[in-house]
């Protein structure tokens, strides 16, 4: 049975690929002109994005390798939420893993997605204060170094291009706002 979806219409989805963080989907439609189609959707896991940031005005963040880019980039700490995770238990666990930090406070600063015309993939964001360094607890697969700079110098990285991570460029202005207030 057809649906509709705000001004298309979808008559048919069909799974097309299927892994444990990513489903691309496509639909079967009628586009707003009237016209038949095909429209194809990646959904991927809900995540966390978490920007540290202690009493003295420095920002944490992690520099990794990322695959699908083919390069280190900067970006604040995330990840996927799990399957019955909250959405603090999410940001807590990726903090510590990743970073090796505890937050006596998360303030949550919204959601953002990050590309909205075929990814389905919200990223919730948390700043995290009064923090506690205990040990780093890294996937296999992650090689992950502490960034320890200022907020106003990680705002003005992002604000340059120099961190390019969409999530996080969000996240540090948001972060840096609501801390001005």
């Amino acid at each position: 049975m057809a649906k509709r979806h705000g001004p298309w219409t979808i008559h048919e989805t069909t799974l097309r690929y299927e892994h444990e963080l990513i489903e691309i989907y496509e639909d079967s439609v009628t586009r707003p002109d009237g016209s038949p189609g095909t429209y194809a959707v990646a959904r991927i896991k809900s995540g966390v994005g978490v920007l540290a940031v202690d009493g003295d005005g420095t920002a944490y963040l992690a520099r990794e390798f990322r695959y699908a880019v083919g390069r280190e980039c900067v970006e604040v700490v995330g990840g996927a939420i799990e399957d019955g995770e909250e959405l603090e238990g999410a940001a807590r666990r990726e903090l510590r893993e990743e970073l090796g930090i505890e937050a006596a406070t998360l303030v949550a600063l919204g959601h953002v997605y990050p590309v909205t015309s075929i990814i389905d993939s919200p990223s919730h964001l948390f700043l995290a204060t009064g923090l506690t360094f205990v040990e780093k607890e890294n996937e296999g697969s992650e090689r992950i170094k502490t960034v320890r700079l200022p907020l106003e110098e990680a705002a003005r990285m992002a604000l340059a291009g120099e961190i390019t991570h969409g999530t996080s460029c969000t996240l540090i202005l948001r972060a840096q706002n609501h801390l001005k207030k």
